[in-house]
């Protein structure tokens, strides 16, 4: 998903410079809000749960996502829910514990930066796994293989993606992620917008006429009527990501745990039955990403 810093305007850093506490309410629904801001979780009685994982607060897995980024996680009448959060939900089942989710800026997961200074245990936020990244952190196994997709204004007579450039319009992608990295190696100088709901609402207000965002997204995007009406997908990139869950470099113990969950969810059915829950028909080979 995301990579390298860009510009964006004042408007759509607003969402990203907000940070909010989310803690779990039940194994698979999600969390409900709070706390209107965090204070440091370094500073927590963090202890060791169930298989001796350390956590940096004590009763709770604790989580740093970007909110919103459906299917994979978002927030609506208060909670936040998604396939993110119901897989995170098994590992902290696991380990005998709740997950809270942390809201924070997207700069922090290239860094690990508030893995590192002990805020959060993991992130989960439909993140590719790159070489990048991993010098700064450790990925789990992927545990989804994403495609990029360009959506289109119906009436803007787009055909493709080369046809944004050839008929001179404008194109959209959220910043920092490997879909605006993509299209800035395609000789694109794409629109950069914060979260996945400005993208969306940059096509639908004709700032940008197409966009270029994960499949996933646009698919939920897509079961809304009003959007199926309004833009359709003109073209499907198989760029060759795979999503992992990240922890502070060296944190084998918790690695690990994600890890199980993740495998024993595949073999006992839930990874199926959430994938459908969230993401939509489910086929095999979404089960069985290769290893990044």
């Amino acid at each position: 998903m995301r990579t390298s810093p860009t510009e964006r305007s004042p408007a759509n850093t607003l969402l990203g410079r907000r940070v909010r506490i989310l803690a779990a309410i039940t194994a698979t629904a999600g969390a409900v809000l709070v706390a209107g801001c965090t204070s440091s979780g370094s500073g927590g009685t963090g202890k060791s749960a169930d298989g001796g994982v350390h956590l940096v607060k004590a009763g709770r897995l604790t989580t740093c996502t970007h909110l919103p980024y459906p299917p994979f996680q978002s927030e609506v009448d208060g909670k936040v829910q998604g396939f993110d959060v119901s897989l995170i939900d098994l590992v902290a089942k696991d380990l005998g514990v709740k997950q809270q989710i942390l809201d924070t800026p997207f700069e922090n997961f290239k860094t690990g930066a508030f893995l590192n200074s002990g805020e959060c245990d993991l992130a989960a936020a439909g993140m590719t796994i790159t070489a990048e990244r991993k010098k700064n952190v450790d990925f789990s196994d992927p545990y989804f293989d994403a495609t990029q997709a360009v959506l289109v204004d119906k009436k803007s007579g787009i055909t493709s993606l080369d046809d944004v450039k050839a008929k001179g319009k404008k194109l959209g992608a959220q910043a920092q992620t490997t879909g605006e990295d993509y299209v800035r190696k395609q000789g694109f100088d794409p629109v950069s917008f914060e979260s996945s709901d400005a993208v969306l609402n940059g096509l639908r207000t004709g700032q940008v006429q197409g966009v270029v965002i994960d499949y996933p997204v646009v698919q939920g995007w897509l079961k809304d009527k009003a959007n199926a009406d309004a833009f359709k997908v003109v073209g499907n990139l198989d760029t060759g990501e795979q999503y992992g869950f990240t922890v502070k470099k060296g944190n084998s113990e918790l690695l690990a745990a994600i890890n199980k969950a993740i495998k024993d969810a595949k073999a006992d059915g839930t990874y199926q039955k959430l994938y459908e829950q969230w993401i939509g028909p489910y086929t095999p080979s979404a089960a069985s990403p290769s290893a990044s």
